[in-house]
């Protein structure tokens, strides 16, 4: 066994190219086994285990910068650097993230939970390098879905146009090697990456130059023919185009062969970027055969590939999906729209219902955003569902070409709330904070699944500009569903139970704590109203004034930041309406990121359980000021 005397990734350079290829085997072994307890994103790392051993025999972390966009296929590269004990804390709660954490190691240099960031940030980094004289090498290493956003080609155009030496592997897991120009393939990329045929190039055109009177058009007359070869056998034109020296495509299970490629990219001055293509879920065939499903698993059985899950209710994701397609065999104008994530939006079914109406941009939100305006302008009807930490990138897009315009796009924002495991990068709580000061948008929640269903309706039925329901991340409550769609008043808040003196103003699975702490209270002789408040945006605001007419002390309880968010607007609605009697106190996630663990950890660390809620009522109610007020 290789493996276990691997403590950090000097250790690897003591190793033969053949001991590599058994020590890659073991860590296949090693991440099949650990992720079949814990879950986590597997066969994306079973595809890059060759790739980031040849990265780290090659090179010297942490003085060299590995960058990894998005950081979930990153578990080979935390074995290597001392961190394969922690395996069995994956994602929980004080344990091993399962993203790139600068906190974590000195070896992660880059942390991110959102895809095409790699090349701005080894942009950064070279930059940083030559400013402050140091040698080290740069490299990132970004897949072909992430190399669809738009931020990834804007950092392209800027490491061609400042030439620094650093290198990009594209890790591209789609696409195969062509045999038959394999070997053209290898050959280019050794001749034009010889520092003796490099030299021999430019001196040649300096020569050409020199000849006198017809020396500039002769050089001219070598570049055009050296152009031409180059676009009739060179795959990685455009890279070219844009400044860099393309390597490749490799084959990013051959170890020898990386290591060569990494050799030769050391030999090319400036920047480089070096194909591999490579096999998602290598090694293990049910990851092998459905890498999407595999891509972030549940615990499994490893001999069968059986998902271990949880016996329960639908989760909000489902239903919504259930729905949309429901809506759209009434009304034809509906197009589902989504940056890269049909399946982890519930889009599946649709697509197959409807294959014309749906629309995957890949990772491209702000393109996204805009082409739903421009489609909701022309008279359809898109549905822009995305998850409300990836909706963040499209913010500009949300306010200057959708609100501004006051396009009829109906947004479906998923993940909203804590996330669990993923953590920090991916909670969605920010997002009602940031859409709910835009303009003519309409912002909604619902307290079960089916109210999400009549938001669904109420969404598709509104026509006077933008409008979004959120739904969390978690198991629907249970309830009965209505096979009759009814659109909801907009604005129009629900009172769930009546009380005296105090009330709780909740949302989303807020209410159901709200509701159990207010029952709680009755048995200690306290009785608490609770509010529905469905729509966020606009508030009710004369169910407002009747609260504060009544004296009732309000808790705006909310998995949302605090700041900006529900609370804030309540607050923000009294201040201007004038209303000095209202009594009002937040209850949401303060000013910090939550990082992973599970939803019922998250919420206990920033107080928003039960006995929180109850504890806020009963200091409030053992205050001198308190009097019983009137009914809710």
């Amino acid at each position: 066994m290789l493996l276990p005397h691997i403590k950090q990734p000097g250790d690897l350079k003591s190793l033969s190219v053949e001991e590599l290829a058994s020590l890659a085997e073991e860590i296949r072994s090693f991440l099949i086994e650990k992720l079949s307890v814990t879950g986590g994103h597997l066969a994306s790392n079973l595809g890059v285990v060759e790739l980031t051993i040849a990265l780290h025999y090659c090179y010297n972390s942490p003085k060299d910068k590995m960058i990894y966009d998005v950081g979930h296929q990153a578990y080979v590269h935390k074995i290597l650097t001392g961190r394969m004990d922690r395996f069995d804390t994956l994602r929980q709660r004080d344990g091993l993230c399962g993203f790139v954490k600068r906190s974590e190691s000195e070896h992660d240099v880059w942390e991110a939970g959102h895809s095409s960031t790699s090349l701005s940030a080894a942009m950064g980094m070279a930059l940083a390098r030559d400013l402050k004289g140091e040698d080290n090498k740069v490299i990132a290493m970004i897949g072909d879905g992430a190399l669809t956003g738009g931020m990834a080609f804007e950092a392209l155009n800027h490491i061609g146009h400042e030439r620094k030496n650093l290198m990009v592997i594209l890790n591209d897991n789609e696409m195969s090697i062509a045999p038959n120009v394999g070997a053209m393939h290898n050959y280019l990329s050794k001749i034009r990456s010889d520092r003796h045929y490099l030299r021999a190039k430019d001196e040649l055109e300096v020569l050409l130059k020199k000849i006198p009177a017809i020396g500039g058009k002769l050089a001219k007359s070598a570049g055009r023919v050296k152009d031409s070869l180059k676009y009739m056998m060179v795959p990685g034109v455009l890279f070219e185009e844009l400044g860099l020296t393309y390597l490749g495509p490799v084959d990013g299970h051959d170890l020898p062969k990386l290591i060569e490629t990494f050799q030769q990219a050391d030999n090319v001055t400036g920047p480089v970027l070096v194909h591999v293509v490579t096999t998602k879920g290598k090694g293990y065939k049910p990851a092998e055969a459905d890498s999407h499903k595999w891509h972030g698993i549940s615990p499994y059985k490893i001999e069968s590939g059986q998902v271990l899950k949880a016996v329960g209710n639908p989760m909000y994701t489902e239903i919504f999906g259930r729905t949309l397609i429901e809506l759209a065999e009434q009304d034809e104008r509906i197009v589902a729209v989504t940056p890269a994530m049909p399946g982890g939006s519930g889009l599946v079914p649709f697509s197959k219902e409807f294959p014309s109406r749906m629309i995957d941009v890949g990772i491209a939100e702000q393109h996204a955003a805009t082409m739903c305006a421009a489609l909701a302008m022309e008279g359809l009807k898109p549905v822009f569902a995305v998850y409300s930490t990836f909706m963040q990138r499209a913010y500009d897009q949300i306010v200057h070409d959708i609100c501004r315009h006051n396009a009829n796009v109906m947004f479906a924002i998923d993940r909203a709330g804590f996330v669990g495991a993923d953590g920090e990068t991916h909670h969605g709580v920010f997002d009602v904070a940031f859409l709910r000061h835009i303009p003519n948008l309409v912002l909604m929640m619902p307290k079960d699944e089916n109210e999400l269903r009549h938001m669904m309706k109420t969404a598709l039925d509104y026509e006077d500009g933008p409008i979004a329901y959120r739904y969390p991340r978690v198991n629907v409550v249970g309830v009965p569903l209505d096979k009759e769609l009814q659109a909801i008043t907009i604005g129009s808040w629900e009172l769930l139970r009546k009380g005296e003196g105090f009330a709780v103003i909740a949302s989303g699975p807020m209410l159901q704590v709200a509701t159990e702490a207010a029952e709680a209270m009755k048995r200690e002789g306290l009785q608490v109203g609770v509010v529905n408040a469905r729509f966020l945006k606009p508030l009710d605001e004369d169910m407002l004034r009747e609260l504060a007419r009544q004296h009732t002390k309000l808790i705006v309880l909310e998995e949302a930041s605090e700041a900006g968010s529900l609370g804030s607007a309540v607050l923000e609605f009294y201040a201007k309406a004038e209303i000095q009697e209202a009594q009002v106190r937040l209850m949401g996630i303060p000013d910090l990121f939550v990082e992973h663990g599970s939803i019922k950890e998250q919420r206990a660390e920033v107080g928003l359980t039960i006995e929180d809620v109850c504890l806020k009522l009963r200091k409030w109610a053992a205050e001198p000021a308190y009097g019983m007020g009137q009914s809710v």
